[in-house]
Formats: structure tokens, sequence, C-alpha cells
């Protein structure tokens, strides 16, 4: 029996207005998030990754708004917590490593003054020294000398940057962190090292993360589970071993399918087709435009993310037939 959960999620709806239109971004998500737990969010550009982040962060901005679900961490909806107690929660229980650190850190302050105005947002009894020495100490943590405290962001490589994002997401030791593609225009090697630094703090503090990237291949590293999204909605949760061994929706196939492999020679096949606009999707299964073993009722009826087996969930008609 899995222990209790450190986020819950229930048919969470993100929708855009658009002037042609709602624009359903995140479309009745359902998911859970276990505590020392990491669960990838992948999707092409454009399917609702960064927007699900927004959302559970209560960052997202009009014209988009929260039209429905809800979001339990800690026993409290945080979907309809007011807008000081939310405050009060983001980076003591849940925080955000946002997406390029080259635009998330204030390009005219110094590195010190940002983690201390964090600090200093949520904490009001810790003297000047004792911020100063937190501050060294999370440094430390993500593995920079204590002189990257006196710099400004300019003077950092982008994976020292990231790294500092990284020491600003633990800087209050929250429960559940949402790293929003922490590794993208990063070079390889910094990746991993970026990767590494994340998975060490994220194992020290025991948190649940939610990492949302493009890269299978280092979520095949990272992960503990898979989430896959298409047009806004969660089609395949699994095992990360399970989903690379035996994918069940034919979306992730293809995924799979367009991955180089060491073990094999093969001809690389591309998903034919791209992504629907959220303003003008399909009938049925917004996929079945683009898949090949698509049959008539695909085309009517809109599949449920449904159960498979105990770890698996599936959102296709064919598949939930077969596990009939």
């Amino acid at each position: 029996m899995r222990q209790e959960t450190a986020l819950q999620v229930n048919g969470l709806r993100v929708s855009y207005l658009a002037g042609e239109g709602e624009v359903k971004a995140v479309d009745d998500v359902t998911f859970s998030l276990y505590p020392g737990e990491r669960l990838g969010v992948v999707g092409e550009s454009g399917s609702g990754k960064t927007t699900l982040a927004l959302a559970l962060m209560r960052l997202h901005k009009p014209p988009a708004s929260i039209k429905g679900g809800e979001a339990r961490l800690g026993g409290r909806d945080i979907l309809k917590l007011e807008q000081e107690d939310m405050r009060k929660l983001r980076w003591s229980e849940l925080s955000l490593i946002p997406q390029g650190s080259m635009n998330s850190l204030n390009p005219v302050v110094r590195i010190k003054h940002q983690m201390a105005d964090a600090i200093e947002a949520h904490d009001s009894s810790m003297t000047r020294a004792e911020i100063n020495k937190h501050i060294v100490h999370l440094l430390g943590r993500v593995s920079l000398p204590e002189s990257v405290a006196e710099m400004y962001p300019h003077e950092l490589s982008g994976g020292m940057k990231q790294r500092v994002c990284i020491a600003l997401a633990i800087i209050l030791e929250p429960s559940v962190i949402i790293a929003d593609e922490p590794t993208s225009a990063l070079d390889v090697v910094v990746q991993r090292v970026v990767m590494q630094t994340l998975n060490d703090v994220q194992q020290q503090l025991n948190a649940a993360m939610i990492i949302i990237g493009h890269d299978m291949g280092l979520m095949a590293q990272s992960a503990d589970r898979l989430a896959v999204m298409y047009a806004g909605k969660m089609v395949e949760v699994a095992p990360i071993a399970s989903f690379f061994n035996d994918p069940q929706h034919p979306y992730s196939k293809l995924l799979i399918s367009s991955l180089p492999s060491p073990e094999e020679k093969r001809e690389l096949t591309g998903i034919p087709g791209s992504q629907p606009s959220l303003l003008d999707l399909p009938s049925g299964c917004a996929f079945h435009p683009r898949c090949p073993v698509a049959v008539e009722r695909c085309k009517q009826e809109i599949p449920v993310l449904r159960q498979i087996d105990s770890q698996r969930r599936a959102a296709c008609h064919l598949v939930e037939e077969q596990a009939s």
C-alpha cells in the first residue's frame, strides 16, 4: 500500500480566453505525487506542461484562469487559498525552478540579496548574520563556492545560474519542488551536473519533485514515473521502466521509436503531422489524426485516462479494450 500523497491533483482545468474562443491548455488532469518521488512530465511544445506548473504555483496570469479541479497539499486545496496564504506557502511548502535561469534572476542584484529577500519574506526572525550563514550553506549544497553570493548573475555561467535557482527553490526546504525545463539551453555535460545537483538536494530533503521537459533520455535517468501530455491532457502515466519497456499509448510508442538507441541500428522515425491547435481540436481522441492504429471509435469518443494495471494509466480506447 502506497504512502500518503505529497500532492494530489484532481480534474485540474486551466483555460486561456482568446479572441477566437476558449483554449483548454490543461484539460481534466489528475495525478498523485508521493514524498521523495520524481515525476517526469513530457510532451511536445504547447501540450500544457508549463501551464500546469504555473497553475499549481498560482503564478498564471490573465488571460489564463483555473476553471476547475483541486490540488491538495498538506491537507489544503491550494487552488482555493487566498493570495496571502498562497504567498506564504510558496517556497516554504511548494517551490518552482522556473524555465530559463537567464531570465529568472534579477540582473542588477547580487545573488546574496536575491536569496536574502526570499528568506526575509517568510522568516522575519532571522538576523542578518544567520541569513548570510544560511546562504553560504545553501550555495554549498548545490556545489557553489561562497564567493558566488557576492556576484551578479551575468558573472556566472549558465550552469552556475541554474544551480543558484535550485538553491533558491530549496531555501525554505519545501515538500514539493517543480522543475520546469531545468536544463534548457545548457550543454549536455552541464545538464548532467545540474540534474545530479537537483537529485541530490531532492533526496536530502525527501521532497517530491515534478520534472517538466522534452528530453526523454534525461527523464529515463532522473524520473521514477513518467506522465505524457498531449493537447492539454495526460494520456499515459507509468513507472519509468514500464514506460520504456512496454509503452501503452500509441503516442508514447511513437515518442520512444523516435529516440536513437546505442543497442540497435534502425532508421529513426518521426511522428507524422503536428499537435493540433487547442482552438480547433479534432473530435474524439485529439491524437487520432496522427495515430497509426486509430479506429472509428477514436474519431468519435474522447478516451478517459483509465487504470490499466496497479501502476499504469492510459487514455486510449484500444488499450482499454485489450486490458478488459
